[in-house]
């Protein structure tokens, strides 16, 4: 029987425990915060979207960076046996829209609760409000980790310390500087599946506002970056929703360093023809009424007074009187609504870190460093990213699984 530290009481970390245990290790998870789980906590907007119920061909086709590299991680352990483990363990699960998986309970409280029982079945010794300093490396080997300049041995050790996204649940990058220290490469992190700040101040009006069935398009300049059709959300400081999140995930990150252009097409099931034919009725059925009070049945009324402005029509003007030019514009607008992406939000918005240890330093049949025996990695602290859905909480169950599982 060996020590195994495990560093970061995570998603990762916590299965890495449970699969290191599995093996007879006697096991020690040493995490910064006063509970365990804390970015799990907030996932879901507090459902907790543990992971995806589609088949691995869909999983692996929403992972964003160095998909080939989790081939082994998600076939030693995958989606059908997190299920399982929480199922056999007390938690109820369920299956919703897009497959994604939650706590039939909605509380992702009881994926933590669940994790911190079967880790105390396990006999994993948990220390809280523990941060490690530095590692302990002798002879190209882990040996354990320096906690308040205590050295703690062991003969393995799991770093599992996250990303940089929601710094407030404890991810401040240990981790990084662990792996650089250790002499690997981190590859340059960025926010990811992160909402929009927008230029125009007439979004901020918008806020609260959210559109379903709806197109978006994002161009920079003349070049077609992304598109997808669904919901999203206007905010005070621009847009979210899940396909801003997805455009997030899916355009590189050194895009936004320049603005880029959103058009939201309002009414993406009908041609301009097809929408000129459906005004042009609401205006035959509104002929002296002003065209302030003749789109009501067109548009969220939250929307009226900007697409108004936008279309540069008088408010005043009766229906009758608006010219076939006009009209015609006004149709232009509703398919190309168009607005200014001057940048991503910031680490506190972003639910999960594009970047990370570059996965070459890392076996991907085991989670060891190449370059540091005894050394692992799992979770968000690599280079591994997915789309929202439940995937890259199936990344940290996976990645963290298979390092526990090959610790000698």
């Amino acid at each position: 029987m060996s020590k195994v530290i495990v560093v970061g009481g995570g998603a990762a970390g916590m299965m890495a425990c449970h699969a290191a245990s599995l093996c007879g290790h006697q096991v020690t998870l040493l995490e910064k915060n006063e509970k365990l789980g804390k970015k799990i906590y907030i996932t879901g907007k507090g459902r907790c979207n543990l992971t995806n119920a589609s088949d691995m061909e869909v999983i692996f086709a929403n992972v964003m960076s160095n998909k080939k590299f989790l081939y082994s991680a998600f076939y030693t352990f995958d989606n059908n046996q997190v299920i399982d483990l929480f199922e056999t363990n007390g938690m109820a699960t369920k299956t919703e829209r897009g497959n994604r998986v939650f706590p039939v309970s909605d509380h992702s409280s009881d994926v933590i609760a669940t994790m911190a029982r079967i880790l105390k079945n396990d006999g994993v010794e948990v220390k809280l409000n523990t941060t490690v300093d530095r590692l302990i490396i002798k002879d190209n080997k882990a040996c354990g980790v320096v906690v308040n300049k205590k050295e703690i041995y062991a003969d393995n050790v799991i770093v599992c310390t996250g990303g940089l996204s929601y710094p407030s649940t404890g991810s401040t990058g240990d981790g990084y500087r662990f792996a650089e220290t250790a002499g690997h490469t981190v590859v340059e992190c960025t926010p990811a599946l992160v909402p929009f700040n927008i230029r125009e101040e007439w979004v901020k009006v918008l806020q609260g506002l959210s559109l379903k069935n709806t197109a978006i398009t994002i161009y920079d300049k003349d070049k077609k970056l992304y598109s997808d059709f669904g919901e999203m959300l206007f905010t005070h400081f621009g847009v979210s929703g899940p396909m801003i999140l997805s455009a997030s995930g899916n355009i590189k990150a050194d895009k936004f360093k320049n603005p880029l252009k959103l058009i939201i097409d309002l009414k993406p099931a009908m041609s301009e023809e097809q929408l000129d034919k459906r005004i042009l009725r609401d205006f035959d059925e509104n002929k002296n009424k002003q065209f302030r009070n003749s789109i009501n049945k067109l548009l969220p009324s939250k929307l009226v007074p900007i697409i108004i402005e936008l279309s540069g029509i008088d408010t005043d003007k009766k229906v009758n009187e608006i010219s076939k030019e006009e009209r015609l514009g006004f149709v232009h607008l509703l398919k190309n609504l168009t607005m200014t992406i001057n940048g991503l939000r910031g680490w506190n918005e972003a639910i999960i870190t594009k970047g990370g240890i570059c996965v070459k330093n890392i076996n991907p049949s085991t989670m060891e460093s190449k370059l540091v025996s005894n050394l692992f990695f799992a979770g968000e602290v690599l280079d591994l990213d997915a789309m929202t859905g439940g995937y890259n909480l199936q990344i940290a169950w996976s990645t963290g699984y298979l390092a526990g599982l090959n610790c000698v």
